[in-house]
């Protein structure tokens, strides 16, 4: 999901399920509005306070990538079947201006 389409979502009350698998500092020093700090080892190792419908929409993201990728291949074996990256990342939506909550 590109991120302008995500902020416009979450502006309008209408957004995914946006789950950040970035370490505690990272998501303590700026996430996206209303995002579900997870990361992807309490995934792992079911430990994550995720969505009890499993057919609820997933915008995964962290910083660059790597994290997130594998934190989707975790959730789609949890049985969660509508997920999706976030283009660029945190780091593509700080770049674009975008708000962050600490």
């Amino acid at each position: 999901m590109q991120a302008k389409e995500l902020a416009k979502k979450i502006k309008s009350n209408s957004a995914p399920c946006v789950i950040d698998v970035r370490s505690g500092f990272e998501f303590r020093s700026g996430h996206i509005p209303g995002a579900l700090h997870t990361p992807a080892w309490r995934i792992l190792l079911r430990l994550s306070p995720l969505p009890g419908d499993k057919k609820t929409s997933l915008v995964v993201t962290c910083e660059h990538g790597p994290r997130a990728q594998i934190a989707v291949s975790l959730l789609k074996l949890a049985g969660y079947p509508d997920i999706e990256l976030l283009d660029g990342h945190m780091a593509g939506w700080r770049r674009g201006g975008l708000p962050l909550e600490k």
